[in-house]
């Protein structure tokens, strides 16, 4: 053997060492398309600054089967070292005694800095347990916009650049395009997080008890008060006129409003990508509108999206560089870059300012408005998120029953009040499964 050939397997043989030592750090994520190419964007940027550890980011299908995929892993003793969850499976994450490592300990055992303080109040909220403990990373955050189209604000005879801000000036706003030629003045995606959780937050009003179940498992919803039945009843009498069109449960509505077919929408600050794309007139984005008669409203919004579940069950090392990875995911500019990306708000305070400061709000301003909805006010009891067990079901249920009451079948207080029922029963059946 030459001498090149000699020093070839040597280099080889290095690396694969080097290889070997690497710990690898599985990531499940279920972030399709364009989205799935910035999470594989932000494994190649923390696998290039150091050699310890890789980050393996693998795509798992939407959020429930992501969810059902780990659960049978962790079970098979196989699970990922991080899940990505959507925000209302936190109760049921939590509920996994042993399947998950918080990440204030896994922060602290790991001595990377971390400060709770450091992330917007409504964000690290929804993560938080009653003792301030935060228990998962908050990663891709959203909130509920309202979108305008100003040339048919235009065609109606109102000013394009005057929103409405509250539901009054809504309705008022209803009138005047249908007046106007235009069959469908509104409509919405995300029904239930947009006009029932969110809304309660909004009005500083709560959804459930026990602090929307963040304080305890014995908790019950409280849907069917007098505003709640105030803002369906009201979807209901536009729904009849045929002003609001019904979309589905999911994030149809955004299709209905690049078409021109609606002129107003409301929508998680996510659809202003799809939006863009598509729509062939001029829009903007605010608030969504509030009910002006109500003491302190608006209070915050509260987000959307998902955070990062640290798996229980592997190696000290590996957590050492899930918490790397973690403390990366932080960093100012690497926020900014997420944010700036994909539509997601940035999760830091830090990111926020150094995205002011860029100027990118100038120039996009419509990145900003999820932000202040979200930092409006110190968040409440009733507006720093909710965690409910088997939410999914349970928002299922407050859909089918809004459902009926779009189709005129049901009155919204008899819908609400029906949707308190099932759902105390699904909440019941998960507190007697953890107890």
């Amino acid at each position: 053997m030459n001498r090149k050939t000699l020093l070839a397997a040597f280099a080889m043989a290095l690396a694969a060492t080097t290889a070997q030592a690497q710990t690898e750090i599985q990531w499940w994520h279920s972030m399709g398309g364009a989205l799935g190419d910035k999470v594989n964007d932000l494994a190649t940027k923390v696998n290039a600054t150091q050699k310890d550890y890789k980050i393996v980011p693998v795509f798992k299908g939407s959020y429930p089967e992501s969810m059902t995929a780990a659960i049978a892993a962790y079970r098979a003793g196989n699970a990922p070292h991080i899940l990505q969850v959507f925000e209302v499976g936190t109760a049921t994450m939590m509920a996994a005694k042993g399947a998950i490592v918080p990440v204030y300990k896994l922060m602290k055992d790991a001595d990377e800095p971390f400060n709770p303080k450091d992330y917007l109040g409504p964000v690290a909220g929804y993560y938080t347990d009653s003792r301030g403990n935060m228990l998962s990373f908050p990663f891709n955050s959203s909130t509920a916009i309202f979108y305008w189209n100003k040339d048919a604000f235009k065609k109606a005879g109102l000013d394009p650049n005057k929103p409405p801000k509250t539901w009054k000036e809504f309705l008022a706003d209803v009138d005047k395009l249908q007046a106007s030629g235009q069959k469908c003045a509104y409509t919405t995606s995300w029904p239930s997080w947009v006009h029932i959780e969110n809304f309660a937050a909004w009005h500083n009003i709560p959804i459930g008890t026990k602090e929307n179940g963040l304080a305890g498992l014995d908790t019950q919803f409280k849907i069917n008060d007098a505003l709640h039945v105030r803002q369906v009843q009201m979807l209901s009498d536009l729904a009849k006129k045929g002003a609001f069109q019904y979309a589905g449960r999911t994030n149809q509505g955004g299709a209905k409003f690049s078409s021109g077919e609606c002129a107003m929408l409301t929508e998680s600050t996510g659809g202003q990508a799809n939006v863009r794309r598509d729509a062939k007139f001029d829009w903007a984005v605010t608030e969504i509108p509030y009910w002006d008669d109500v003491q302190g409203a608006p209070q915050n919004a509260i987000i959307g999206g998902a955070s990062l579940w640290v798996m229980g069950g592997k190696t000290n090392n590996a957590y050492k560089g899930v918490a790397k990875f973690f403390a990366f995911l932080s960093k100012p500019d690497i926020q900014m870059e997420w944010h700036t990306g994909t539509g997601y708000v940035p999760i830091t305070y830090a990111a926020y300012e150094l995205t002011k400061k860029s100027g990118f709000y100038d120039k996009n301003p419509g990145a900003e408005v999820a932000i202040k909805m979200l930092t409006k006010k110190p968040p409440t009891a009733n507006s720093k998120g909710l965690r409910f067990g088997n939410f999914v079901q349970g928002r299922e249920v407050i859909e089918e029953e809004m459902e009926g009451v779009f189709a005129g079948k049901k009155d919204a207080k008899t819908a609400l009040d029906d949707a308190v029922r099932r759902g105390n029963e699904i909440l019941r059946k998960f507190e007697a499964a953890n107890k």
